[in-house]
């Protein structure tokens, strides 16, 4: 299941490139869930737009705004009006938080095979909440980050570094920001192209005219990191963090109006060793001060390792398996009825998807938009 790079070890002597065998993505059993709440909006300048993308899809104008095309067999979206009076969510921010490890190529495919369906099930579900902004972030600031000594020792070294030319490649606007919105997937098993997302930021919204086709450019962030271990957690909260240069990056992705929906997927456990910075309930309080201290906005999705749970499906590393993640599990459980598990080894993704709908539908229809 997993995507293997055999490199001399003088190379890994000399690299950070990972060589984790990790296990698949999603699951649909052994959920559990969690709620918090948390502030919204990343200050900032603006950051670089992408131009849209003409193959994309084609918008239709209805008596409701406009329509987004979820691709084949998913139906249309509507994207809903600004509204936020009264009870009731009428906005959704989701971030995706996808490990780009060499390990993950399959589980990223299943995740973009799932994303038709779920965002159907969100749009007939979720039928007076039709504004969404959909970010996607990987786990590292730069995939090429320890490319050049890499290429540098080792020119012609094949399946390492895919598309980066020694002495040349520099990092565009913002991909060398962790936790920035992915726009434009790079190296190994990445879409290695422009998404070109409408909103001309770093993340999707109602007017783009194919949402399927834009989320799977972005979801499919490659296995090139050069980044051992990852690190989801850090940069999911850098990813809301209102300063700094990822703020600048992500400017106008989260709202005040919206509920935010946190979905990550590793098949590492995120070490408090030599993981991501900070702990679970740094972690936790990062997403609530993102929602301006409001628990209920927050929803937490996770997708990783079961290997220590009863019925898992995940084997060993050594197997095939994914790590046991006993520090993300707490990370999810700590939310309550708002957060919500599965295996990352699971084939697909779509019976955990569909279960999250629900956890949605209720975080939505229970939300008090700030005044």
């Amino acid at each position: 299941m997993h995507r293997y790079i055999a490199l001399p070890a003088t190379i890994l002597m000399l690299t950070a490139c990972s060589t984790e065998e990790d296990g698949n993505i999603y699951a649909d059993e052994g959920g559990q869930q969690t709620s918090i709440t948390v502030g919204d909006s990343d200050p900032g300048d603006d950051s670089d737009g992408g131009e849209a993308n003409d193959d994309v899809g084609e918008e239709s104008e209805d008596e409701g705004g406009v329509k987004l095309d979820l691709g084949e067999d998913t139906g249309n979206m509507t994207a809903g009006d600004d509204g936020g009076d009264g009870n009731g969510c009428k906005k959704v921010d989701f971030l995706f938080v996808i490990d780009n490890s060499g390990s993950m190529a399959e589980e990223q495919d299943n995740l973009a095979a799932s994303f038709p369906a779920f965002m159907n099930s969100i749009e007939s579900t979720l039928d007076e909440a039709q504004d969404f902004h959909i970010m996607v972030i990987d786990v590292d600031a730069w995939v090429y980050a320890g490319c050049e000594t890499l290429c540098l020792l080792f020119p012609n070294l094949p399946g390492v570094c895919e598309g980066y030319v020694c002495g040349e490649t520099q990092p565009e606007q913002c991909e060398d920001v962790l936790g920035a919105g992915v726009t434009s997937p790079k190296g190994a098993n990445a879409s290695n192209t422009d998404c070109n997302f409408s909103s001309g930021k770093r993340f999707i919204d109602a007017t783009e005219p194919s949402l399927v086709s834009a989320f799977q450019c972005a979801a499919r962030v490659g296995t090139d990191s050069t980044n051992d271990p990852e690190r989801p957690m850090e940069a999911m909260v850098a990813a809301v963090s209102d300063s700094g240069a990822v703020a600048t990056c992500n400017y106008d992705f989260l709202r005040d109006d919206a509920i935010l929906v946190v979905t990550f997927i590793t098949d590492e456990n995120d070490d408090a060793e030599d993981g991501s910075a900070g702990t679970v309930e740094s972690w936790r309080q990062a997403l609530i001060t993102a929602k301006n201290g409001d628990e209920s906005a927050v929803v937490v999705l996770g997708l990783f390792g079961d290997g220590d749970l009863p019925d898992a499906i995940c084997g060993s590393l050594d197997n095939g398996g994914a790590e046991q993640a006993p520090r993300l599990r707490q990370f999810v459980d700590s939310w309550d009825t708002r957060g919500f598990f599965g295996s990352i080894c699971a084939p697909d993704y779509d019976a955990f998807f569909q279960e999250a709908v629900e956890i949605i539908d209720t975080t939505c229809d229970e939300f008090t938009p700030p005044k």
